[in-house]
């Protein structure tokens, strides 16, 4: 995802939240890759299903850390 998309789903996001639709604001933020540092901060703090139930884009860290990197 280029950075100009991942501005774009920012910007809309943040219309959501100022409209206090918090629920579409953490939908379209979630779209935005997770950097692996902070998946893995997540996976070891609040856990896999924390990631996983927050309908997270995960691919980033699934290219560092292997596909099965939530189940290890």
């Amino acid at each position: 995802m280029t950075e100009k998309e991942k501005a774009a789903i920012m910007m809309e996001s943040i219309k959501y939240r100022d409209m206090g639709d918090e629920a579409k604001a953490h939908e379209l933020i979630a779209q935005i890759p997770l950097p692996p540092y902070l998946a893995k901060i997540g996976k070891e703090n609040f856990g896999a299903d924390f990631l996983i139930k927050g309908g997270y884009n995960l691919s980033e860290a699934e290219t560092t850390f292997g596909r099965d990197w939530l189940t290890r």
